[in-house]
């Protein structure tokens, strides 16, 4: 006779987002509803034959207010939970979701277990909602095991409609489209149609098992400079000098190319010179970094620590997790450069 499988036991973490939304009557806006809005309007998980429990956000969120104490909020949430569940499905926004994911994975070291983030771009109970495909998605993605019976995704992933894609190499790129994620410079992890099919060559594998680790200490100060035509040596300084700031995600163009004038390269080595960090990441949505050109160079010289093809996401908050580390700056931007858990390519 045989034992019966064990139902696989999946954590929703509610935190909000358009998902979660109800239009209101009298204003005829979208404010957050409560979890059990869900799961009336998703009668189908019940065919799933999961045991999947909830958790939610006191006062769930739009994901414009995600912050970094929201992150601890869901790290601390998956380590009280990690050994009680297969798998775990984080609701989200979609806004600030490519964040929270890129920030998650790099909170949870030695993740071997999938935390699949979702949300969606119409109200679940919208009658073309995107919502209810997704949720059902990931919480099948969640459950599934390769033949050896391990977790098939053991990272922090981001479904969306068609596409399961590693969290700290994603980007929204569409307001509109259900689509609304990408991943540029990665593949996706799996093609989601009549069934899913994995990509096993991208997933995440450590070389061996640990135990998980987590991280809270965050550091907030870090910022973005953009770079555009025309800026101006007061400006930059200005940006550069900010008061309380430790590391600076500089977007620069194409292959990681700045002007070449003496006033900008004197500025960022001023910077670097005083104790910040800069990273050079590009502003395009394809590609990154590369010694092609003398634009490049100079700019390299300067101090500033290429990013190789890291998302402006992911860059942004691996900063935040290394200094939150107590890392000083030479062994910030050291650690920058090597790939943590697959969130670019050295």
């Amino acid at each position: 006779m045989e034992t019966p499988s064990r139902r696989p036991r999946i954590l929703l973490i509610y935190t909000g987002g358009t998902i979660g939304m109800i239009e209101n009557p009298d204003t005829h806006t979208l404010q957050p509803f409560d979890f059990s809005h869900l799961i009336d309007n998703v009668p189908k998980i019940k065919m799933l034959n999961f045991e999947i429990d909830n958790v939610s956000f006191d006062s769930p969120i739009d994901s414009s207010d995600m912050s970094p104490a929201h992150w601890v909020e869901i790290v601390k949430t998956i380590e009280r939970n990690y050994r009680k569940y297969d798998g775990f499905v984080v609701l989200h926004g979609t806004d600030t979701m490519a964040y929270t994911a890129s920030a998650l994975s790099f909170m949870l070291e030695n993740l071997a277990k999938p935390v699949i983030i979702t949300g969606s771009q119409l109200p679940i109970g919208e009658v073309r909602t995107d919502g209810e495909e997704n949720l059902i998605t990931a919480l099948q993605i969640a459950a599934d095991t390769d033949a050896a019976g391990m977790p098939m995704v053991q990272e922090v992933a981001i479904l969306f409609e068609n596409y399961l894609w590693r969290g700290n190499r994603s980007t929204k790129m569409s307001a509109d489209n259900f689509n609304a994620f990408k991943s540029n410079n990665y593949p996706p992890l799996a093609k989601i149609g009549l069934g899913i099919h994995y990509n096993e060559d991208a997933l995440y594998r450590r070389n061996e098992r640990r135990p998980l680790r987590t991280h809270y200490e965050l550091d907030p100060g870090v910022m973005f400079v953009d770079l555009f035509p025309g800026i101006s040596e007061a400006t930059l300084r200005h940006q550069l000098s900010t008061p309380g700031i430790k590391g600076i995600v500089l977007k620069t163009f194409g292959a990681g190319n700045a002007p070449t004038a003496e006033w900008f390269t004197r500025a960022i080595a001023d910077a670097v010179d005083s104790g910040r960090v800069v990273v050079n990441v590009t502003q395009c949505v394809n590609g990154g970094v590369h010694k092609r050109y003398a634009a490049g160079d100079a700019l390299m010289a300067s101090g500033a620590v290429s990013g190789h093809d890291i998302t402006g996401e992911a860059a942004i908050t691996k900063m935040m997790h290394l200094f939150g580390l107590g890392l000083s700056p030479a062994e910030v931007s050291e650690n920058f450069e090597q790939s943590l858990c697959g969130e670019l390519t050295a």
